[in-house]
């Protein structure tokens, strides 16, 4: 597939913490490159019939954990940008099939503004021990996201315009 931007990927899959700016991101760069986008978390509560939220405080942290493994394991990939949930790192095997449908980009955001944009939200439904803070879960992840990701953007001071833009850019010069 090609565009203004050069070849992109038939499937790009954004990881990175809640609040990182992936659902927004991925319906631009969804648009600026012709493909589908798939938000997992939607998948999720749509599957349950549930919010994040309730599904935590229902069946736990590793339940939500499981269940999105599922909807990552069985949804199309194909000519998407897929929005993962932040916690889709801790599946192996979740991981393996989105790098072997393409490259998975890393949406690296500082912590300070990542708290403040989940401050100011609706309870997010992080799938993490509710005995840890979000910087111990930011702690946590932040390695695995590291090594996981194809291509790490730094979201600090840009648009979700420009970022979508960047990434679209950073891939067509890498495929």
């Amino acid at each position: 597939m090609t565009n203004i931007h050069g070849a992109i990927p038939d499937t790009i899959s954004l990881i990175g913490m809640p609040g990182a700016g992936k659902s927004t991101v991925g319906i631009l760069l969804a648009k600026l490159g012709g493909l589908r986008f798939a938000d997992t978390d939607l998948d999720i509560q749509v599957r349950e019939q549930a919010t994040l939220q309730e599904i935590l405080e229902r069946d736990g942290h590793l339940r939500l954990r499981a269940i999105e493994e599922e909807v990552l394991l069985e949804i199309p990939l194909e000519q998407t940008v897929v929005s993962t949930g932040g916690s889709v790192v801790y599946s192996e095997r979740a991981m393996a099939r989105l790098r072997a449908a393409g490259p998975t980009v890393y949406l690296q955001t500082d912590l300070a503004t990542l708290e403040q944009r989940v401050a100011a939200a609706p309870p997010r439904g992080i799938a993490s021990s509710m005995a840890q803070s979000y910087a111990e879960v930011f702690a946590e992840r932040t390695p695995l996201y590291r090594r996981f990701a194809d291509l790490t953007i730094d979201t600090a001071g840009k648009t979700p315009d420009a970022l979508a833009a960047e990434i679209l850019l950073q891939l067509g010069t890498r495929h």
